[in-house]
């Protein structure tokens, strides 16, 4: 039995932050994840296998609250 993953949109910021996180591990430190340009955490973001939000949908406030919360994620993967 395959595992559903159910499809994450824009406003779940902890689900695409958790993803961006397995999907690219520790090789953003929290410096790093502050420096990544708007328009490529976008693509990352519609890049991700169960997202389904649209280019159009996305807003600053999303990628901000995304790219806060990949900081959480990553800090409490250093312990």
């Amino acid at each position: 039995m395959a595992h559903f993953e159910p499809p994450i949109h824009w406003n779940d910021h902890e689900d695409v932050a958790i993803a961006l996180y397995e999907k690219f591990g520790d090789d953003f430190s929290e410096a790093k994840i502050y420096r990544i340009r708007f328009t490529e955490l976008l693509d990352w973001v519609l890049e991700l296998p169960n997202f389904e939000g649209t280019r159009e949908q996305a807003n600053e406030g999303h990628l901000e609250q995304i790219q806060a919360k990949w900081v959480y994620e990553w800090r409490d993967n250093q312990k």
